[in-house]
């Protein structure tokens, strides 16, 4: 199961990837910015649907933003659902796209 599976940081290819048992690639691509950085898809693989890993790969990009002191521009529909049910994340948001999401 992709649960126990590490998600890195593929810097090369810019995205937070989990490479799945059977060799396929759960992806969060990103883009760094300057001051921020813009999440424009998250890709699951039908088959590792509903196991969690699209939040893990979101989770794992909001704490490089927050590590490294990033604005967050979620692009992605599904990363920008996550942030919004999660208040906790809602301080990592870029201004424009808080208030897109209704929160600025």
């Amino acid at each position: 199961m992709g649960s126990e599976l590490p998600v890195r940081d593929n810097r090369e290819e810019e995205r937070f990837e989990i490479v799945l048992d059977d060799g396929e690639v759960a992806f969060a691509e990103y883009k760094r910015l300057k001051n921020a950085i813009l999440f424009p898809h998250t890709v699951v693989p039908p088959k590792h649907e509903g196991q969690g890993l699209g939040s893990r790969l979101i989770r794992a990009g909001l704490d490089a933003a927050r590590s490294e002191g990033l604005k967050v521009m979620p692009q992605c529909p599904f990363f920008a659902s996550y942030m919004k049910r999660h208040a906790e994340t809602h301080d990592l948001l870029d201004p424009s796209y808080a208030k897109l999401l209704g929160l600025g």
